[in-house]
């Protein structure tokens, strides 16, 4: 049973039915991320209420979008190949959203489940395919991800691992991934800062990652 029904025979309604509850597609879009224990979807939904996440579980899992699993001796929640489903449309949501973003309020902050949706979401695979392969270790405020690029493929992963290019930049990466702000512009006024590497390969990252504001 939908915890809300809207009384009309429609895919659309049907839809918002599943998911379209508080914070339950924030955990499909964490979910899209990889297999997660119930205290790792908390900490990356710093805000949700805990008996709203136990809530949110059990109508997703109800809905057969998620499933419990046993992983490495614990009990992770995953998404089923159904859930899986709402990937493109979570991706087309977070490309629409960006439109509309502007500067980050107070409080807001990213994780590195978003920002690795957000990767996925910007990520230009037509580019990317006539580019060298090129490895990243970005920092994002505390989320710090290795994202390496090989051809059209995408690979966004927690972890070290040997780079072309490691920085640090805060929510004004937006502005360079939405092409308002030149890489070299952004380097030069501190948005951007470069910890190792060569500081010419956030132009390359800027081609590869791109979604118009």
């Amino acid at each position: 049973m939908a915890a809300r029904e809207y009384g009309q025979y429609c895919g659309v309604t049907r839809a918002l039915e599943l998911v379209g509850e508080r914070w339950a597609l924030l955990i499909v879009r964490d979910l899209l991320v990889g297999p997660r224990r119930y205290g790792e979807l908390a900490a990356g939904l710093p805000r949700i209420p805990t008996n709203i996440l136990a809530t949110r579980l059990k109508e997703l899992q109800a809905a057969g979008l998620i499933r419990r699993a046993p992983h490495s001796r614990v009990i992770v929640y995953e998404l089923t190949p159904y859930g899986r489903e709402l990937e493109p449309v979570v991706l087309a949501l977070g490309a629409w959203g960006f439109k509309a973003m502007g500067e980050p309020r107070e409080g807001q902050v990213i994780t590195p489940d978003s920002m690795t949706m957000a990767l996925r979401t910007a990520f230009r695979p037509q580019v990317a395919m006539n580019l060298p392969a090129t490895a990243y270790a970005a920092r994002f405020g505390p989320a710090e991800l290795l994202v390496r690029v090989d051809g059209s493929t995408l690979d966004v992963t927690r972890g070290d691992g040997p780079v072309d290019l490691a920085f640090a930049a805060g929510p004004g990466i937006r502005r360079v991934i939405s092409g308002e702000l030149a890489p070299d512009r952004a380097i030069a006024t501190g948005v951007v800062e470069v910890l190792r590497g060569r500081g010419d390969l956030l132009d390359r990252f800027a081609r590869t990652f791109h979604l118009a504001a």
